[in-house]
């Protein structure tokens, strides 16, 4: 609730101050913001929870640890049920960018690359330096852990209070390509040895290349002999389900809704009818979608459902930012969209990050520093601002609870669209993953009867 304060606050001031303005010219009011945050609010240590980058907007979260946190620290008390919260991770320092990078390209379920064991790394290490930069440029690391760290306090707190039934619950965090690892957060789950285990991505749309390369990742650690082996002996064993997407989920699209409103009244009141929504995401390479990957419907269908409850009061367009690597992706790029359509005319935009739940460096630089500054600076444009991503809102998190909640109630663990590979697939890992749920489905049936 302390950050939505925040933005409150910072929505108040800019509204004061919302004359026709370029990006750049709102960077100068930092200063002035900050002194009315501290007069108002009287907190000391808001510039460490609080980060504007160029917009007066962009905030990150908190630190919080999970041995840190009352509301996650389950003391003497047994752990019921265990959220695991799926997602890539970020590098918390300028020294992890290297690894993750590395990591990222070995991953060839995010992308696909010749010789992918010797030039993977090669092109991490090519990537470092640059990457690193702009990672300097947003506070020295990833907010990506903060945020995760502090949506899973506030799902548990709300959790814990509506649904005692089913708790006492913890969250635990599997990153990809960064501690606490997939295999980190299991061993601390097999200790605590809860009941049950949602597996719950953090990415509302599902996509092969994220969603899928966890669960590739977990069926690779439970397949794993020695684990099992290791399961056995410590009698450790939890019934296991999935949230696997979450595209039309009431609070992402309810939080979505009054964040675009109050950054649309941020702009000239006689210009709000000429502001262009442009809803990015980020791109899949070709090769993904081109096998069937879903998620670009799944994008899809979350701006179609905002724009029908915004009774499609506003043009819009869904585009794609965040390609990586030498290989082609889903175009068209965000960045040529904006000069493309600033070249025909249009004054006042608004990009969206309808792919991203919490902000992280596609957000924070990508977007407020490479785009909404440094790509407009010389463009004949009137605004362009860019929407907070949900983060913790209070819509979005009475959303998750709703989802963790219907989940629990359904009795659906593995649903049949989790199941079905990509039509045109032909990995082993893949197929090798849908074999394990679908046993992993089929023995905690027979242990249900």
């Amino acid at each position: 609730m302390m950050m939505y304060q925040i933005r409150m606050v910072i929505s108040k001031w800019t509204k004061k101050n919302s004359q026709p303005m370029a990006i750049g010219q709102l960077r100068d009011g930092r200063i002035g913001l900050l002194a009315e945050i501290n007069s108002v609010m009287k907190w000391t240590t808001i510039t460490n929870s609080l980060s504007i980058h160029r917009r007066q907007m962009s905030t990150t979260a908190t630190t919080t640890n999970n041995n840190d946190n009352d509301d996650n620290d389950d003391g003497n008390k047994n752990v019921k049920t265990a959220i695991l919260m799926l997602n890539m991770g970020g590098p918390k320092t300028i020294a992890d960018v290297e690894p993750f990078l590395r990591e990222l390209f070995l991953d060839n379920d995010i992308i696909r690359l010749p010789l992918q064991k010797w030039l993977g790394p090669f092109i991490a290490k090519r990537r470092t330096s640059k990457v690193a930069k702009k990672y300097s440029e947003i506070g020295g690391g990833s907010p990506l852990h903060d945020w995760t760290n502090r949506q899973g306090s506030l799902l548990i707190e709300r959790l814990n209070h509506k649904r005692p039934q089913n708790g006492p619950y913890k969250y635990y965090i599997g990153f990809r390509y960064t501690s606490p690892s997939l295999a980190e957060a299991f061993e601390q789950i097999e200790c605590d040895k809860p009941e049950r285990v949602i597996a719950f991505s953090q990415y509302a749309q599902y996509c092969c290349n994220t969603t899928g390369s966890s669960l590739n990742q977990m069926a690779k650690y439970f397949q794993n002999e020695k684990k099992q082996n290791h399961l056995h002996q410590q009698k450790s064993s939890f019934h296991l389900s999935f949230i696997d997407r979450w595209p039309l989920n009431n609070g992402l699209i309810n939080s979505f809704i009054e964040l675009i409103n109050n950054e649309i009244e941020q702009f000239p009141a006689n210009s709000r009818d000429k502001i262009l929504l442009l809803f990015t995401a980020h791109s899949l390479p070709l090769s993904s979608v081109n096998v069937g990957d879903t998620y670009p419907m799944e994008v899809s269908g979350t701006v179609m459902q905002i724009m029908h409850q915004l009774q499609y009061r506003y043009p819009f367009r869904l585009v794609w930012q965040s390609k990586v690597g030498p290989v082609q992706w889903q175009a068209p790029p965000t960045d040529d969209v904006i000069k493309g359509f600033i070249e025909k005319g249009h004054r006042n935009l608004l990009l969206i990050p309808i792919s991203f739940i919490n902000e992280h460096i596609e957000t924070l630089h990508e977007l407020d520093i490479e785009y909404c500054n440094e790509l407009v600076a010389k463009l004949p444009i009137q605004m362009i601002r860019r929407c907070p991503t949900p983060n913790d809102h209070p819509l979005f998190i009475d959303g998750i609870v709703e989802l963790i909640d219907k989940h629990i109630e359904s009795g659906i663990d593995i649903s049949p669209q989790l199941l079905l590979q990509c039509p045109l697939c032909n990995k082993q890992v893949c197929r090798d993953t849908r074999r394990w749920l679908q046993e992993l489905k089929q023995q905690q049936q027979q242990q249900q009867r």
